[in-house]
């Protein structure tokens, strides 16, 4: 009887162990700062290559909020440089990627044609 209970409750402690890590799937979430040293500025859209990236992973913005912001497009908005997204302008944003592809842009005038966007594929 007493080999019997000690399975139970071995199996309840596994199940229960396999729960919380399903729920902390993000605790290895990886935090990228764009454009590394520069920041978010002109170039930088080069920056993603040879990057992997994770739905849940998070990117850093920092820049100047009197010079720039970012706004989250669509394929549409950055291949045409149309700010309709949401729009952060607080000089240090954190943007968690969600899976597929995900689109910034800078909406001040000039910098689009500046490469002031990137492109990021999250797995």
């Amino acid at each position: 009887m007493l080999m019997s209970q000690g399975r139970g409750n071995a199996i309840d402690v596994s199940v229960l162990l396999m729960g919380m890590l399903l729920r902390c799937g993000n605790v290895w979430a990886a935090t990228y700062t764009v454009g590394d040293a520069a920041g978010w500025s002109f170039n930088v859209v080069g920056w993603p290559n040879g990057k992997t990236f994770r739905a849940g992973d998070v990117l850093m913005f920092n820049y100047n909020p009197a010079s720039h912001n970012v706004v989250g497009v669509g394929k549409h908005g950055y291949d045409t440089c149309t700010t309709v997204g949401q729009k952060f302008q607080i000089g240090s944003n954190k943007i968690k990627l969600v899976k597929g592809f995900n689109y910034f842009i800078c909406g001040f005038p000039g910098h689009y044609a500046s490469n002031m966007k990137i492109a990021v594929n999250a797995m």
